[in-house]
């Protein structure tokens, strides 16, 4: 009788430690699928995408034909992806490059162009893209399914040395100016040229930056010295955004990148810093390897003369995979993470760069349909679904609508 007893007695214990086990396993958060319905469920903002520029290098602007964007197509974003990923909102870059800068007329030239392109998309896939000029634009595109294309300049070279060009790009549809890209223009000094020809603003672009306030285009400190970007927060009257910039601190040295006090001064004009994704703004060591990796594609070229593009891109891919070059989408939600360690929530964005920095993405973040495995690292390390929305879109909402209201166009 004892020994029915005790065997009852451990079959209970074992059927009640597998039903606790059950329960342990059935109450484990499934962040995978939260992230994946908050990516549907909310807007999702993206302050640099590189797809009219992209196109344009593949031929599509001289053709006037444009690959089918609503199906799989090469490169980071199309409709499918997108879709996938819940983006709502890519800012379009229109990009252009500094060598321009001396050809009078080449760089109006351009943006005109690449701005044109983008309307070609929404007229040629109606069903998928809308242009979109305010907030109240990308929210009523949601609602009807459609992917908003707001656009931004990528380089202020486009604005040439008239100052009615800033109202004439306001109404073609940019809605943010990155003052300078990778050489110091007409406007300010870039924090990847040494020059330092203005130390900062030149007179010409402290007109440029009051003129942006008065026509509603959000100024962009991205690509700036440090020097520009303090003299632009100690004179514009509106909030400022970082459209593709990471955190300082975990690429020492790198200037392209925003110091803890310069995030804290971005914050203090209620801004907003849109996290780049590119591996080499997220590590220190993906940094160095790219130094290494411009001396590998010189003695490829010259072991491989005439070698293509896409041949390089294949090597280049082996090689950062052979070579621990890549970052992970944990490191990405690391600058999420400082940012609001530092300065709070309110302040931080996605501003990824895709399809402007090559194959040097991370891991788990190629593509616009990663977002959500970016929102399930962030529900991971206990960021509330108020605080993924003020992420994915309130931010940035709270700027543009600032900037187009302080301009009397909201």
């Amino acid at each position: 009788m004892r020994q029915l007893v005790l065997v009852t007695f451990l079959a209970s214990a074992v059927l009640s430690g597998c039903k606790k086990t059950q329960e342990s396993t059935s109450s484990a958060p499934d962040y995978k699928a939260q992230a994946e319905l908050l990516a549907k469920k909310f807007i999702i903002t993206d302050g640099h995408i590189d797809l009219p520029y992209r196109l344009a290098e593949e031929g599509h602007m001289t053709s006037g034909e444009l690959p089918d964007l609503s199906e799989l197509v090469n490169g980071n974003f199309d409709y499918v992806k997108a879709s996938e990923g819940g983006l709502d909102a890519p800012f379009m870059s229109i990009y252009i490059p500094a060598s321009l800068q001396k050809k009078s007329g080449a760089s109006k030239a351009l943006a005109d162009s690449l701005i044109t392109m983008v309307e070609q998309i929404t007229t040629t896939f109606p069903k998928h893209f809308a242009l979109a000029s305010g907030p109240s634009d990308v929210q009523r595109n949601f609602e009807n399914g459609l992917v908003s294309l707001p656009m931004g300049m990528e380089n202020g070279s486009g604005i040439e040395d008239d100052l009615e060009n800033v109202k004439y790009f306001f109404d073609r549809g940019i809605r943010y100016v990155t003052l300078t890209h990778s050489k110091d223009n007409l406007i300010c000094d870039s924090s990847y040229d040494p020059s330092r020809t203005w130390n900062g603003l030149s007179p010409f672009g402290r007109e440029v930056v009051k003129e942006m306030n008065a026509q509603g285009i959000m100024v962009d400190i991205s690509h700036v010295s440090d020097s520009t970007f303090y003299q632009v927060m100690a004179m514009t009257n509106v909030p400022c955004i970082a459209s593709h910039s990471s955190v300082r601190k975990f690429t020492p040295g790198f200037e392209r990148n925003m110091s803890d006090d310069m995030i804290r001064k971005l914050a203090a004009n209620n801004g907003v810093i849109q996290i780049n994704f590119g591996s080499t703004f997220l590590l220190h060591k993906s940094r160095l390897k790219y130094d290494t990796l411009k001396e590998v594609k010189k003695e490829f070229m010259a072991q491989n003369p005439g070698a293509s593009d896409s041949v390089w891109s294949v090597y280049e891919n082996e090689w950062m995979e052979s070579n621990d070059f890549f970052a992970d989408v944990k490191d990405a939600t690391d600058h999420i993470d400082h940012v609001k360690n530092l300065v709070g929530i309110d302040y931080v964005a996605f501003g990824s760069d895709y399809d402007g920095v090559g194959n040097s993405l991370p891991t788990r973040l190629k593509t616009t349909a990663d977002y959500p495995k970016l929102i399930e690292e962030l529900l991971i390390r206990g960021y509330s679904e108020e605080d993924i929305e003020k992420i994915c879109n309130k931010n940035v909402f709270r700027v543009w609508n600032a900037v187009l209201t302080a301009a009397g166009k909201n």
